[in-house]
C-alpha cells in the first residue's frame, strides 16, 4: 500500500531486499522496497512509515541502553560485554556514535526548555519550597587538542537532607551539566529550576568557590524571581584546600589559628596569624602561597559565613553546604581516568547522558525524541486504514473438481474420440 501510494506520486522502484534491526529481545528482520524520489533520491518508505533512521540498526531502546552502560564504563568493553551477554553485537566505534546522539537528544531537551523560557509570557506554576540549595563548580577533562582541556560545568540543586541512620543523603537532589559556554550553562538552570519550583517565596542558598563564572552575581541572577537575596558562601572544602596549600597539610598552631579566625569571622585575628606565619618563612616560594591565600580570603571575606547564621528560622535538619565536590566523582570517574581524552561533541554527549540518568529524565527523553509527530501519526493511521479497505478477503482452495460423463457409445465414434480428447 505505502509502496502503490508513492508510485502514484512519482516514486520508482529501486529493488526489494532486507532489513535487520537489533532490539532487546534479539534481531528481527523484515523485507523493504528501496525508490527513487521526484529528486532522484534514494529513500525507503516503510522505513519512514516505521519512524526507523536512515542506516539505523538497533531500536531506540537498545541505543538508550547501550548508552547507560557506556556512562559507566569505557567503549571497548561495554562492546564486549554486549557482545558476551546479549545478542547485541556491536563495535567501540558504534558504542561511541550511539554515546553522542542520545546525549545530544538530552541536550536538545535542555535547549528546548531554555527558549519555552524565553518566550513564554508568564513562568510555569511549579513545587513549592521554603528552601532551595544550590552548588556549582567545575571540572576540567583531557581534550583531543593538545594541551587543550574541557571544562564539565556542573550544579547540583536539592531540597535539604534526609538520615537515615548515620548516613545522609540529598532531598530531590537534581544536576545540570554541559561542556558549552557560561552563559548556556547558567540559562539551562535558571530554566531547569523555574520549569521545576515556584522560587517566588523562597529563600535560596548557595555555595561555590568564587572562581570564574561561578560568581555570587550568578547565582542571583539565575534565581532572580526569588524576592529574597540569594546567600551565597564561600565553599568550605576549598578554603580548607587553601588554607592547607599555604600552611601545609600537617598540624600547625598557625593553622588552627587561621581557622579559628575564619570560624569567628574576625579578620584581624586572621590577618595576625598569617602576617606571624609568614615571617617564619625562609623560602620564596611558600611566601608567595601564603600570599595567594591571603588574596583568595581578603578577595572572598563578605562570602565566608555559615549559611545558618544568616536566616531567621533555618530547618531543623540543616546542615552546612558542600556536597559538590563529592558529586563530582560522577564526572571525574567516567571522564578523567586511564589518559581518557574527549572531543567537543563526544565530551558533551557523555556529560548530558550522565545528567540524564541522575535526574530519571534520559530514557523518557530519548524515547520521546524517537517518536513520530503528531502529523506522522494521522497519516500512518490513514495508511493502515487504507490497506485495510482495499485488502481483499482470501478463501481456502479445494482444488479442481472431476467427474465423468456417460455416453453409452463406441468410442471410435465422433462423440468417443471428443471425450478421449477430454482425458
Amino acid at each position: 500500500m505505502i509502496k502503490e501510494q508513492k508510485q502514484e506520486s512519482g516514486w520508482t522502484v529501486i529493488r526489494d531486499d532486507d532489513k535487520t534491526v537489533q532490539f532487546t529481545f534479539g534481531g528481527v528482520t523484515f523485507r523493504h522496497t528501496s525508490m527513487r524520489d521526484e529528486s532522484g533520491n534514494c529513500r525507503h518508505p516503510f522505513d519512514e512509515w516505521l519512524g526507523l533512521r536512515k542506516h539505523q540498526r538497533h531500536s531506540s531502546l537498545v541505543e538508550v541502553k547501550v548508552a547507560e552502560m557506556a556512562s559507566e564504563t569505557d567503549y571497548r568493553e561495554t562492546a564486549r560485554v554486549l557482545k558476551e551477554w546479549t545478542a547485541v553485537n556491536i563495535s567501540h566505534t558504534t558504542v561511541g556514535s550511539i554515546v553522542k546522539r542520545v546525549g545530544k537528544a538530552q541536550a536538545k531537551a535542555d535547549e528546548d526548555m531554555v527558549i519555552e523560557l524565553e518566550e513564554a509570557d508568564f513562568l510555569p506554576e511549579g513545587k513549592k519550597v521554603d528552601f532551595l540549595y544550590a552548588e556549582a563548580d567545575g571540572v576540567f577533562v583531557r581534550g583531543t587538542q593538545k594541551k587543550k582541556g574541557l571544562e564539565v560545568r556542573h550544579a547540583v540543586v536539592h531540597e535539604g537532607w534526609d538520615k537515615n541512620g548515620k548516613r545522609v543523603s540529598l532531598r530531590n537532589p537534581k544536576v545540570i551539566m554541559t561542556t558549552q559556554p557560561t552563559a548556556e550553562f547558567w540559562k539551562e538552570i535558571q530554566a531547569f529550576t523555574a520549569h521545576q519550583y515556584s522560587l517566588e517565596d523562597t529563600q535560596v542558598v548557595s555555595n561555590s568557590d568564587g572562581g570564574a563564572g561561578y560568581t555570587a552575581e550568578k547565582f542571583q541572577e539565575a534565581f532572580s524571581q526569588s524576592k529574597y537575596p540569594v546567600l551565597n558562601q564561600l565553599d568550605p572544602y576549598h578554603v580548607s584546600q587553601a588554607l592547607n596549600r599555604a600552611f601545609g597539610g600537617g598540624k600547625s598552631t598557625f593553622k588552627d589559628g587561621a581557622k579559628k579566625a575564619l570560624k569567628e569571622h574576625n579578620q584581624a585575628d586572621f590577618k595576625l596569624w598569617v602576617d606571624t606565619f609568614e615571617s617564619t618563612l625562609e623560602e620564596q616560594k611558600g611566601v608567595e602561597k601564603l600570599e595567594a591565600l591571603r588574596t583568595y580570603i581578603d578577595h572572598n571575606w563578605e562570602r565566608i559565613y555559615d549559611w545558618r547564621e544568616k536566616v531567621e528560622n533555618p530547618p531543623e535538619d540543616a546542615r552546612s553546604l558542600g556536597a559538590m565536590e563529592s558529586n563530582q566523582r560522577h564526572v571525574s570517574f567516567r571522564m578523567k581516568k586511564r589518559g581518557m581524552h574527549w572531543s567537543k561533541a563526544g565530551g558533551e554527549g557523555m556529560v548530558k547522558i550522565i545528567q540524564g540518568i541522575l535526574n530519571g529524565t534520559l530514557r523518557d527523553v530519548y524515547l520521546n525524541h524517537q517518536k513520530r509527530s503528531e502529523r506522522k501519526q494521522r497519516h500512518v493511521k490513514q495508511t493502515v486504514r487504507m490497506a485495510q479497505i482495499l485488502s481483499q478477503p482470501t478463501r481456502p482452495s479445494i482444488g479442481a473438481k472431476q467427474g465423468s460423463i456417460s455416453l453409452y457409445v463406441a468410442h471410435s465414434s465422433a462423440r468417443g474420440q471428443l471425450l478421449k480428447s477430454f482425458r
